[in-house]
């Protein structure tokens, strides 16, 4: 049997639809690729911005380390952080977007990259601050410490003078030698009469002598007198006062004796505003302060 012959009608038909299945395919493996090329943009532009966000999160903690470390920031540094806070505000703000185009994402890099900079020259500032506020404490607390051991030595030298000036006090002063008391009454004729017995006594006079002390201030001292009767009750004026051991006392009386470290004897009358009873009379006596000394009278 003879093959079919195919007309030339058919042959052209098979020819276009052979044409449009090429076309097809070929659109087909287009599209597929730039579904494919998108999808990869799409996934590389999202990771570029996660990658800038972190990048910008590490920023904003560099800064927040600066303020954990509570230094006294100057204006300038201050400025200097807000500025750099409001430029990473914005930089969150766009890579939050849903959509962002290749020339923002390259622009937030350069503007990523100058923020890097800035910190670390902003870091540096803040290290030196630290290191003059480290150096100036230090400084601080070596003048602290040297003013506080110049007070306590000043104190030392101090205590140490107001004791060698107590000592030095103590041995000037005048202290009796020797000291007696006799009581007497005076007869018309202006003589004066020694007595023994309280009736007759008119006045007491206390006569005593200085021990030598080479360290004692010549010249004028006052001395006081606290006379005591046998009842231990103390003879004096209520208004009649004066300092000595350290304490406020009454005086019954008072006189300057001039001083040369010669063994002169010195006498003191006392007149008794009161009647003179029996028993024994003490005088106790007083002079820059301190006791000179006591003596004692008894009457019959």
């Amino acid at each position: 049997m003879e093959p079919q012959q195919v007309n030339k009608g058919d042959r052209n038909k098979i020819y276009f639809l052979i044409i449009v299945i090429a076309a097809l395919i070929g659109t087909n493996g287009y599209l597929f690729f730039k579904d494919r090329q998108q999808g990869e943009k799409i996934v590389t532009v999202s990771t570029e911005k996660d990658k800038l966000r972190l990048e910008v999160e590490k920023i904003e903690v560099e800064l927040d380390k600066v303020n954990a470390l509570n230094l006294d920031l100057n204006e300038k540094l201050l400025a200097e952080q807000k500025l750099a806070r409001e430029k990473i505000a914005e930089l969150k703000l766009a890579l939050e977007k849903g959509t962002i185009t290749r020339n923002e994402l390259d622009k937030a890099q350069i503007q990523i990259d100058e923020l890097k900079v800035f910190i670390k020259n902003y870091n540096d500032q803040v290290n030196q601050l630290q290191k003059e506020n480290i150096f100036l404490k230090s400084t601080k607390d070596s003048l602290e410490n040297s003013i506080r051991n110049a007070n306590d030595k000043a104190n030392n030298l101090a205590n140490e003078n107001a004791n060698l000036n107590a000592k030095v006090k103590k041995a000037a002063a005048l202290k009796i030698q020797k000291a007696e008391i006799i009581a007497y009454r005076t007869k018309s004729s202006g003589k004066k009469i020694e007595v023994t017995k309280s009736s007759g006594a008119q006045k007491l006079s206390i006569r005593f002598v200085v021990t030598p002390n080479e360290l004692a201030e010549k010249g004028h001292h006052n001395i006081y007198l606290r006379v005591f009767d046998p009842a231990g009750n103390l003879l004096a004026d209520e208004s009649n006062r004066f300092e000595a051991d350290g304490q406020e006392m009454q005086f019954s009386h008072s006189i300057f004796i001039d001083y040369n470290n010669d063994n002169s004897t010195y006498t003191i009358d006392w007149t008794n505003p009161k009647p003179y009873i029996k028993g024994i009379y003490t005088v106790i006596l007083y002079t820059d302060g301190t006791t000179m000394g006591k003596a004692q009278l008894e009457l019959k």
